[in-house]
């Protein structure tokens, strides 16, 4: 990674992670901040949805954001906030029994978050989040 000052944009992009299907990028990283798009519950080998329901797809969704998080430098525990996007409020439940283990695992300061319900995401996912990370 270059040198980098806080006003300078540089994209990060894995191949752990499903590649950008549109005009953006998997992150931005500015100084010791990422952002990160949205990511849905695709296999990066396959460019498929996961088999299965919203457990499979919010574990998909929280690897390919780790991967993108490791290309940048930083670990789930640097995220200081999330926005999550639901097909189902009703999946709630079991989409935050996954999120709690991989971003506040005991001993963790869990990051703010949202949680909205949505009409339709990308592929049909049932899942899709986007998170802020702090180095």
């Amino acid at each position: 990674m270059t040198t980098q000052t806080t006003t300078d944009k540089n994209v990060i992009a894995t191949t752990d992670a499903p590649a950008a299907i549109g005009p953006y990028s998997q992150a931005i990283r500015v100084g010791d901040m990422l952002f990160s798009s949205g990511q849905v519950g695709l296999d990066p080998k396959t460019g498929e949805m996961v088999a299965g329901g919203i457990t499979e797809q919010t574990t998909r969704v929280l690897e390919n954001l780790k991967a993108v998080l490791a290309k940048a430098g930083f670990g789930l525990e640097h995220v200081v906030k999330t926005t999550v996007f639901l097909k189902q409020m009703s999946d709630f439940a079991a989409m935050n029994a996954v999120y709690a283990t991989y971003l506040a695992p005991e001993g963790v300061v869990a990051p703010a978050r949202s949680t909205v319900q949505v009409a339709g995401l990308p592929k049909d996912a049932l899942v899709e989040i986007e998170v802020i990370a702090k180095g």
